[in-house]
């Protein structure tokens, strides 16, 4: 078996302890041991040596809404009408934008496609392509009238992508049982409305409890996650009373809600998914979204819905994770670590628990077996290697030149040459 050793890094484990110097072991894809400054560490000779000296040695993070089919796409037509063939390629383009980026594993909201995601994260894993660990999602599924649903009686849509209208339970089991037998490991559900469909806004809940419910247990039977888009205070409520295990967005919510998610704190994440707004009202014009417009969709106040609702979330230790939709023209694949300053910037968090939300919250969120998203000894070694001190500027992240190393699974995708001895 392999081993790497990398020397003198300042360590933050991602556990909420304070970083220190000291020595980090990987053997194989899992950590051997970690040994501090002024301990004496076993004689080992490694076969590979990287000096961290000065450099801040952080667990991988976790982009915790991917939608890697999604790329520069600024409406549906945008991700129905590319070839499966070429969607392929471009879904594997961004799995390797996002490990560049330090991104070592992807939890999958939702593809545009029902195989994009599983198709490359069987390369990934077989080692054919570059790539984080990949929980696939499933394409969206929706209800008549709901997001996503883009037929309209004088125009029917056929195309089952990037969403599946279901209606009624027996429906929706049995889309759910074709989503795990084609090998998804996320199913998507839309709940509630969005500001993109104006006859079905953000504040509507055109799914039923029934038909989520009918989902989470088909799903958990074959051993899969749910996630929800959840905007409404009743989308959310049913999100937690249906025992969905990851909740997108979240704005609006009441007393109820919010003690509801609090009891379910040990088995739910929840993604607020800030920075799409974000850059909606900061650079859209940019992009072609004039601030008229955005207003008009009401992104000011989900925005203000948003602030409030994960404020208190985080005072009430939900889990969050970090991810904000990214692959629209105006949010681009690649820049998902500016969504630790807006945790900071919007949310309350310090420096510490954003990245803990990245790395902890993240692996937790990726793997039942709890061995991911901290630099622990018998942890997978997914690792980064920065040149900087993202506690002191969480947007060294967003610098792929910063990263002087990216591992996952204990194989180095990129090294600073000049640190390697």
């Amino acid at each position: 078996m392999e081993t790497t050793l990398i020397t003198n890094a300042t360590i933050f484990d991602g556990t909420g302890k304070p970083p220190f110097t000291g020595s980090l072991l990987i053997e194989d894809n899992r950590i051997k041991s970690i040994t501090e400054a002024g301990s004496t560490a076993a004689e080992v000779k490694p076969d590979v040596v990287i000096d961290g000296s000065d450099k801040f040695l952080m667990p991988g993070m976790t982009e915790g809404h991917a939608h890697l089919s999604f790329d520069a796409f600024t409406c549906t037509e945008d991700l129905m009408a590319p070839t499966p063939e070429e969607h392929a390629f471009l879904t594997a383009r961004v799995a390797k934008t996002l490990l560049d980026q330090g991104f070592t594993s992807a939890y999958g909201a939702s593809e545009a496609k029902l195989r994009l995601g599983v198709a490359v994260r069987n390369e990934v894993e077989a080692g054919r392509l570059p790539g984080p660990r990949i929980r696939a999602g499933s394409i969206e599924i929706t209800v008549t009238g709901g997001l996503g649903d883009e037929s309209r009686l004088h125009n029917q849509r056929v195309a089952e992508a990037p969403a599946k209208v279901v209606d009624g339970a027996e429906e929706m089991r049995k889309f759910v049982r074709i989503c795990c037998r084609e090998g998804c490991d996320n199913i998507k559900l839309d709940a509630s409305g969005d500001p993109f469909y104006p006859n079905a806004p953000a504040m509507a809940t055109p799914m039923s409890l029934e038909e989520m419910q009918m989902a989470v247990n088909t799903a958990h039977s074959f051993g899969k996650m749910v996630n929800t888009h959840a905007r409404s205070v009743e989308s959310v409520r049913n999100s937690v009373i249906a025992g969905v295990d990851m909740i997108y967005h979240a704005e609006f919510t009441d007393e109820e809600t919010l003690d509801l998610l609090e009891e379910a704190k040990d088995r739910i994440f929840v993604a607020p998914t800030i920075g799409l707004f974000h850059t909606m009202f900061h650079e859209g014009e940019a992009h072609g979204l004039p601030r008229a417009v955005v207003e008009a969709m009401g992104i000011p106040a989900l925005m203000e819905e948003s602030i409030k609702t994960h404020t208190e979330l985080r005072k009430r230790g939900i889990r969050h994770l970090i991810g904000g939709d990214y692959g629209f023209t105006w949010n681009m694949q690649g820049t998902q670590a500016r969504e630790l300053q807006y945790f900071v910037d919007y949310y309350g968090y310090s420096p510490t628990e954003a990245l803990m939300c990245a790395t902890r919250n993240g692996g937790l969120a990726m793997r039942k077996e709890r061995d991911l998203g901290t630099l622990q000894v018998g942890m997978l070694a997914d690792m980064l290697l920065v040149n900087g001190d993202p506690l002191q500027d969480l947007n060294i992240l967003t610098d792929k030149d910063r990263l002087s190393m990216v591992m996952k699974d204990g194989k180095i995708h990129s090294l600073d040459a000049t640190l390697q001895r």
